[in-house]
């Protein structure tokens, strides 16, 4: 990173919910990970002190919202509510996985906007800027006064996929119409083109067959998707395709969240191999067999020395 007098020095934190991706970045940058302790009570409250000063510093704190949610969310805020008092000069959180992203909006009467409340708590807890990646929802950088560094990891998962399983008759597939945009993307990457699953009565899918908008038969078939969560989707979508004769199917996806019965429907469905990210931290008994992942390191460890030198960090929005 360069050296810099002028700048105020820089700090990175990690909290529990994704060390070793915290720890990647912090090498990427360059500065290595500061001290802070992560206890709990006995009954479950979270207590957590910063071991050295962080007076005046420009703060980075990475912690993914993801599995357990709720507990690193609150290990989130106690932690920025730790460096306020401190007198830290900024903090900026690094949330590689945003969740409550999918509550963007009010789908029926009477619902939260959760995603909305997030960024209210992390503003009023004091977060000077959010830097995150593949938000399930592009609106959600609005709900926020501050600013939102939005990266993508569309061109780091698009170049592993060319490197290691070729660009030979592709053909990039939106699970459902929501996500043709996020498929489009991928196509210009990988100059395919591109198809969708009619998937338009998600809450009775038995009553409607889904079926391919475009041609995948004989090509290699790409799903494309900002997470994968129980997999139902995903495995619905690659079933659909082979019928509809594409010779081979590859599920892609930035956020491995892998609930409940998620591992068992990706190796039983007809997927040559699932390409995530290191987003969310995989514990061993989520991965398997058809698994590859991608690491997001450098991606944001770039964000961050971007950031610090008060440089553009606009060519990252694209990747």
């Amino acid at each position: 990173m360069t050296d810099d007098n002028t700048r105020p020095k820089i700090k990175l934190f990690s909290l529990n919910s994704n060390p070793e991706l915290a720890e990647k970045i912090s090498e990427a940058v360059g500065v290595p990970l500061s001290k802070s302790t992560v206890k709990k009570f006995s009954d479950d409250e979270i207590k957590i002190s910063v071991d050295e000063s962080i007076r005046g510093t420009e703060v980075y704190v990475i912690q993914s919202i993801s599995n357990p949610v709720n507990t690193n969310l609150m290990e989130l805020l106690i932690m920025v509510d730790a460096l306020r008092r401190a007198s830290a000069g900024s903090i900026n959180v690094v949330i590689p996985y945003y969740g409550y992203s999918r509550a963007d909006r009010k789908a029926r009467s009477r619902e939260p906007i959760t995603a909305k409340l997030l960024s209210s708590f992390l503003e009023m807890d004091g977060v000077d800027r959010v830097i995150t990646l593949d938000l399930h929802a592009d609106q959600i950088q609005g709900f926020f006064d501050i600013p939102v560094d939005h990266l993508r990891a569309a061109r780091l998962l698009a170049n592993f996929f060319e490197k290691q399983h070729g660009k030979d008759d592709l053909v990039i597939i939106s699970p459902d119409h929501a996500s043709v945009s996020r498929a489009r993307t991928f196509a210009e990457l990988l100059n395919a083109p591109i198809a969708i699953i009619d998937n338009r009565s998600p809450e009775d899918a038995n009553t409607i067959p889904e079926s391919v908008i475009g041609d995948v038969k004989g090509k290699r078939a790409i799903v494309v998707d900002d997470m994968i969560d129980t997999a139902i989707k995903t495995q619905i979508a690659s079933e659909t395709l082979k019928k509809s004769g594409a010779k081979e199917i590859y599920a892609v996806a930035t956020h491995a969240i892998f609930s409940g019965d998620a591992i068992k429907r990706l190796s039983d469905a007809p997927i040559e191999k699932v390409i995530v990210t290191d987003s969310i931290k995989l514990s061993d008994d989520r991965k398997f067999d058809k698994l590859e992942v991608v690491s997001v390191d450098k991606l944001f460890g770039e964000a961050i020395k971007l950031i610090h030198n008060q440089q553009s960090v606009g060519k990252l929005f694209g990747r």
